[in-house]
């Protein structure tokens, strides 16, 4: 049966449940505006249409709806209830969930690098590692923000879903390796961008409970927001008011997940707009389908051009991960990204460690955490090589390793920026396919430089006093290097000291954290102000936009531009 088929009957049955009051979280909120989109009705009017229901698209909503009236399309479901999203220990079980229900939908880049994008109220928040940072101050001024504005809606996002971690051991000695080997200086807990190292906020509580930007929609106003779940937007549609005039947008087609077409409209008013929120892969092509692109690209699929606008699906980056990992001869904690060294060459050094390989809540699989080549991180083979077969080889002989050859834990470098672009084509013209995305990933020289300073620094932390009861006395760096490339991952240690050229292991091992963006970028494809070049009511407000990723991580700044945005939008509205 088809992929389609089973996600119209799962969305019957999640619907079913949501209406008739049958929960599996007792802390889900009671959200009185969401409903499953087969409840709504063939043809509905609003002054806003939100399209993606994600990191930036929830907080946008929840603070239009205090002065409008705001629908809010969501193509996934719900994360409230699943404990593959909402608890820390079963991190990575959502990623390597291929279900046609599952809230995450794997990708490839034609780079060969295995990738995810989000399919759940909440966007990336409810699949990524929890590390929550701020941008730095030098990024708010490039993108022309209102420092104050900028300040006050990250600390209205982080009311809710903001939280200080615990260091246990592991963490504890990854920051004072970092300080050791001058990674400094030591900036204690904060949520800033600050050179030096720094423990940052995590969307994890004490208990291990994930929050997500779906808990955002806690401060809506339920009368003036509508959430539809299981609700694909197929296309934005566009009128021309005079024969000089430009595109206009004033409605969506989408579909319920029983397959049933509805149509929003704006009403009537000139400030009344339609926002995509879409996400990195989401947004690019959802113009494309609605003939906002490339006048060739959108020929070649038959799809009517409303306006050649060949930057759409441009500047795609994805900023390149790589990762050693280092096994113990004692126990660590399970831990995901709480500690950061923001180095002066341009890398990031984080981590990620424990034993997190017992089976999951919902499966009696082991669950191998954030490097698990379940969740197609395989850095064991070069990217063209991770087939599936290789991903299947690899879980085979991780399941059937004792569970001490397990215990450890992976240092990671990622890079700024990166430099390095790509684009995204349209495959087919349905919406619940994949573009095809390109990252480039290296191609420029400068990004490989600081994955080899990042690589270098993490082999020092390694060495360093700090962190030697997590090392095996006899296994060399130059060993763990070899290992992490040309074994299967997180093996006990063996004696060989053989080295291979950095640059090698960065271009082979490279893996994704998840931070692409790109794609609808501001002055190429939108304006200042999120309003997309050369049409009339349509904006586009996420992390597509960006021209670099803010901070270490970016779902701090993908939430705080959502109320950001919102905050402006309505100021305009309303004449202040």
């Amino acid at each position: 049966m088809s992929l389609g088929w089973w996600r119209l009957v799962y969305a019957a049955f999640a619907g079913f449940l949501l209406f008739h009051g049958f929960s599996t979280s007792e802390n889900a909120p009671n959200y009185s505006f969401m409903h499953n989109a087969t409840s709504a009705p063939f043809l509905s009017y609003y002054d806003y249409i939100v399209v993606g229901g994600g990191t930036a698209g929830c907080p946008l909503a929840a603070t239009l709806s205090h002065r409008a009236n705001v629908l809010l399309l969501e193509r996934g479901g719900s994360p409230y209830g699943d404990p593959n999203i909402t608890k820390l220990v079963n991190f990575g079980a959502s990623l390597s969930d291929l279900s046609p229900w599952s809230p995450s939908q794997r990708f490839i880049s034609t780079d060969g690098v295995i990738n995810s994008r989000a399919c759940v109220l909440g966007g990336g928040s409810c699949l990524n590692a929890g590390f929550y940072t701020r941008a730095s101050p030098e990024y708010i001024r490039q993108a022309g923000w209102d420092g104050r504005l900028v300040n006050q809606s990250y600390e209205w996002v982080e009311k809710l879903v903001a939280f200080e971690p615990h260091l246990g051991h592991w963490q504890s000695a990854v920051r004072n390796g970092l300080l050791e080997v001058g990674v400094v200086p030591f900036n204690g807990f904060t949520f800033d961008h600050i050179n030096g190292t720094k423990v940052g906020g995590t969307i994890f509580d004490e208990q291990g409970n994930r929050h997500t930007a779906a808990d955002l929609l806690e401060y809506a106003n339920p009368r003036g927001l509508t959430v539809l779940l299981y609700a694909t937007v197929e296309k934005i549609l566009f009128r021309f008011r005079g024969r000089r005039s430009r595109p206009e947008a004033y409605g969506v087609i989408f579909r319920d997940g029983s397959g049933i077409e509805h149509r929003a409209y704006l009403k009537y008013g000139f400030k009344n707009e339609i926002i995509i929120s879409a996400g990195a892969l989401g947004s690019p092509q959802l113009l494309m389908l609605s003939g906002v692109g490339p006048v060739a690209h959108l020929r070649s699929h038959n799809i009517p051009v409303v306006l050649d606008q060949p930057l759409v699906g441009q500047g795609m980056c994805d900023n390149p991960m790589n990762a050693v990992f280092v096994p113990s001869p004692i126990p660590v904690e399970v831990s995901l990204i709480e500690v950061v060294g923001i180095t002066h060459f341009g890398s990031y050094i984080e981590a990620a460690s424990g034993e997190t390989f017992s089976a999951s809540v919902t499966t009696t699989s082991r669950n191998y955490g954030m490097f698990s080549p379940k969740i197609g991180q395989l850095s064991t083979v070069p990217p063209k090589q991770r087939t599936p077969e290789a991903i299947a080889r690899a879980v085979e002989y991780l399941d059937n390793l004792d569970q001490a050859a397990l215990q450890g834990g992976f240092i990671l470098e990622k890079i700024m920026g990166p430099i390095s672009t790509g684009h995204l084509e349209l495959q087919t013209r349905n919406p619940d396919d994949n573009p095809s995305v390109t990252f480039n990933y290296f191609q420029h020289p400068l990004d490989l430089q600081r994955c080899v300073q990042g690589i270098q620094t993490i082999g020092k932390i390694v060495e360093s006093e700090s962190f030697s009861k997590f090392r095996y006395d006899y296994m060399s760096w130059p060993g763990l290097v070899n290992m992490t490339e040309h074994s299967p991952i997180n093996l006990l240690p063996r004696h060989y000291n053989s080295s291979i050229p950095l640059e090698t292991f960065c271009r082979d091992t490279v893996m994704t954290i998840w931070h692409y963006h790109g794609g609808c970028q501001v002055s190429r494809v939108v304006d200042p102000d999120y309003k997309v070049l050369g049409v009339e009511a349509l904006r586009v407000i996420d992390g597509s936009t960006f021209n670099s990723s803010p901070g270490t991580n970016p779902q701090a700044t993908v939430m705080m531009l959502g109320r950001y945005m919102g905050v402006k939008i309505l100021r305009e509205r309303l004449g202040n």
